[in-house]
């Protein structure tokens, strides 16, 4: 399958060795700057008759059948749309989607016109460190999830928050409708250019049937990425850069009695879990995309995407909860690398 890679940062790179890994005919790469090409030249082999500083270019050309878009985020939008209107059958994003709802259904409705599948690359549904809680919450012995919690660095809301909000919506089965946020009043400067910000802080985002999540990763933080996963029975914590998972849950004969007895014996375990890893699963959401079945589609995606933008909308107004199905505002554009 004739695939190109727009964008040879550092994930663009990592996208390269995944194609090959499938076996995939890369035909082109995209990117403005020749020391990024030059780069992918170095590290991954790709030869300079394939690299392209146009895009119109690349497209006519190569007609690809696969795009994989892993520019910053505010070309997301006129990229996928010009890649599906050039007749590519697949279209794998990089997170965030876009930078305002407005790109996110513009995006959507050109896949949809041109009969492309467009997936974004949110990978937790291929993950151990997601795949194992979900199936231990989801257990008699766990009682199914209440809360999830993630205090980490200040890795940035839209950076790795996105992640984390499509992981709830994973891991629940329910995506959030109401979100409150406290952002942090510094920011740091964004590696990739003084264009980008990202915001630090708080979040809280609960679903109609009263599922909660909370992420804490204020600018006075600068370690660690821990998730904390609570139900009527038990609690999963997974220590995500270590690769540690730690179990405690009631022995049976106690699971009967309220959740005030909150001291009651348990049963507690701690094993090993795969570590945070991009290229693996990275590989297996351009699998399953390629596949057409259980990738992470830009529906799901927009939804995260809402959250976030709640987010912003509650931070601005004394904190307050914002409703995710509201009025939004559309096409505010959000300063997101």
């Amino acid at each position: 399958m004739k695939t190109v890679v727009l964008g040879t940062g550092r994930m663009g790179r990592r996208h390269i060795q995944v194609v090959r890994e499938l076996g995939l005919n890369l035909v082109g790469i995209y990117d403005q700057s020749p020391d990024s090409l030059a780069l992918a030249e170095k590290e991954q082999g790709v030869p300079s008759s394939i690299h392209f500083s146009s895009l119109e270019k690349l497209l006519g050309e190569t007609k690809p059948e696969c795009v994989i878009v892993s520019t910053t985020a505010p070309s997301h939008c006129e990229f996928t749309c010009r890649a599906a209107a050039s007749g590519a059958r697949f279209i794998l994003c990089e997170k965030p989607m876009a930078v305002s709802l407005e790109e996110c259904d513009r995006m959507l409705e050109a896949c949809r016109q041109h009969g492309t599948h467009l997936a974004i690359n949110h990978q937790m549904r291929f993950m151990a460190q997601y795949t194992e809680p979900k199936r231990m919450a989801e257990s008699p012995e766990f009682g199914g999830l209440s809360s999830i919690t993630v205090v980490a660095g200040n890795f940035g809301m839209a950076m790795n928050g996105l992640h984390y909000l499509e992981m709830f919506r994973f891991m629940t089965g329910e995506s959030p409708s109401e979100v409150a946020a406290w952002f942090s009043p510094n920011a740091v400067p964004n590696p990739r250019g003084p264009q980008f910000a990202d915001a630090a802080g708080s979040l809280r985002a609960v679903t109609r049937s009263g599922k909660r999540f909370y992420m804490e990763i204020g600018d006075d933080m600068g370690h660690g990425m821990l998730v904390v996963y609570a139900g009527p029975f038990g609690r999963i914590e997974v220590d995500e850069l270590a690769g540690v998972m730690r179990k405690a849950v009631r022995e049976e004969q106690y699971r009967s009695l309220p959740t005030t007895r909150y001291g009651m014996p348990c049963r507690e375990s701690t094993t090993k879990i795969t570590p945070a890893d991009s290229i693996a699963p990275s590989r297996a959401v351009l699998q399953a995309l390629l596949s057409k079945s259980n990738y992470p589609t830009g529906v799901e995606s927009r939804l995260a995407v809402a959250g976030l933008v709640a987010a912003y909308v509650s931070n601005e107004t004394g904190h307050l909860p914002v409703n995710v199905d509201g009025k939004l505002p559309q096409n505010r554009r959000f300063p997101w690398a």
